[in-house]
């Protein structure tokens, strides 16, 4: 087996001595914190330097130093502000709270936890999405099909959302719901199957299922297409008795039910891989695939039901976004979301805790980056790399372990997991 492709997962410390727990409770904590910090420093040295006015004060130092350093310390904090106002904005909710202990009602609190509560259903999609790949790095597979799993599951559950009528709520949310992650998990087992009888590698066979699935939309959006309105590319409306229902009537507030589903999916995934049976061999399986063949572990039909598995949670992450937020679907659907998913995954090393941790993070930074914009006139894309930052230090601790001069311990190795392309 070549040693191609590495998935690092949480350390296990059951059993181990204390100074070894307490030394990996720090890699597991402190690494991600520290890569998100010099990241959103690094993020505040590029917010300068695109910044005219900044520049221009920096070329002329001496002439006004701490008026140099004010105009410095404005432009980051008014950026930076923003971003957290708009995906958190505590000031307001401890606002909203004074207001309503002084008897002025609660609307102003309402209104204070839009933004909050948008950063938490913009997260949702990336939880599914993110235990989906983290899934399949536990079982030794690479899943990069997330984007057209996704995808999948939200044409299957909005398909049943519209087109069946006359049914309950109570009949139809579940039926448009088991669509969606049906969808993702054929989608994905497929892929799986190949791997199993065939020997393709899951990463190749993924991205062609991302391609088919991309260009099968369009032809199902089309203008005029089988699930297209007669007049623009995209389904009609899911009907309300298919909707996930919101939880809140304030304006702008899209925070829904399926938030707690994401919980309930981080428990589950949590439960399946370190309480059960099934678990138990999956990880046998992710951390080598021989040996677990040898102790009589059935590897083939496990690589399916990994995959079907992941291929699920994808599959619900569009199908609550659908459900729950846009209610019907269009060209670009998913926009990237599957491949982030795959940072999610990396950031949260592979452990449902770690995954949700980093999705709620993700959820703050795109939120955020929206009002960055419109306040401090600061690209989006300034989000987009520090994101990209993030995953960069995760993905090499021996940077932020160099940068803060952090030592390093036998006990810090944790088990790396590997899976090989040619296995």
């Amino acid at each position: 087996m070549s040693e191609a492709t590495s998935s690092a997962t949480l350390p296990e410390t059951k059993g181990a001595p204390p100074e070894v727990k307490s030394t990996r409770l720090r890699t597991a904590i402190l690494y991600p914190i520290l890569a998100v910090f010099t990241a959103l420093v690094i993020g505040a040295i590029l917010i300068l330097v695109t910044d005219k006015a900044v520049v221009n004060a920096w070329l002329n130092f001496f002439d006004d130093p701490m008026g140099t350093l004010r105009l410095t310390a404005q432009t980051v904090g008014k950026a930076y502000g923003a971003m957290f106002e708009g995906s958190l904005n505590i000031g307001g909710i401890i606002r909203g709270i004074g207001a309503a202990l002084r008897g002025e009602g609660t609307r102003q609190l309402a209104i204070a936890l839009v933004p909050i509560s948008e950063s938490l259903t913009q997260a949702v999609p990336y939880i599914f999405a993110g235990l989906a790949v983290a899934f399949a790095f536990q079982g030794g597979l690479f899943n990069i099909g997330g984007e057209g799993q996704m995808l999948v599951g939200a044409l299957c559950s909005v398909y049943i959302g519209f087109k069946l009528t006359g049914l309950p709520w109570f009949v139809h949310l579940p039926l448009a719901m088991m669509a969606g992650m049906a969808g993702g998990a054929i989608w994905a087992g497929i892929v799986g199957a190949l791997k199993a009888y065939t020997g393709a590698h899951e990463v190749i066979n993924s991205i062609m299922m991302n391609w088919i699935a991309i260009i099968l939309s369009s032809w199902l959006l089309k203008v005029g297409g089988p699930m297209a309105r007669p007049d623009v590319p995209v389904t009609p409306p899911v009907l309300p008795t298919a909707w996930i229902p919101r939880l809140f009537d304030t304006p702008g507030n899209r925070f829904h039910a399926g938030f707690f589903l994401a919980l309930f999916a981080v428990w589950l995934v949590w439960w399946l891989l370190y309480k059960s049976t099934l678990g138990f061999q999956i990880r046998m399986v992710g951390a080598n695939a021989k040996a677990a063949r040898y102790s009589g572990v059935n590897v083939k039909r496990l690589w399916i039901i990994i995959m079907a598995i992941s291929g699920s949670l994808a599959g619900t992450a569009g199908m609550v976004q659908t459900l729950a937020v846009d209610r019907w679907v269009g060209v670009g659907f998913s926009a990237g979301m599957g491949f982030d998913a795959i940072a999610l995954a990396l950031l949260g090393r592979n452990h449902p805790v770690g995954v949700l941790l980093a999705a709620l993070l993700f959820g703050t930074l795109k939120n955020g980056a929206t009002r960055m914009q419109s306040v401090a006139q600061i690209p989006v894309d300034i989000i987009t790399i520090v994101i990209a930052l993030v995953i960069v230090f995760i993905a090499a601790p021996e940077i932020i372990r160099a940068l803060y001069r952090l030592p390093k311990t036998s006990a810090e190795e944790g088990p790396v997991f590997t899976k090989g392309w040619g296995s």
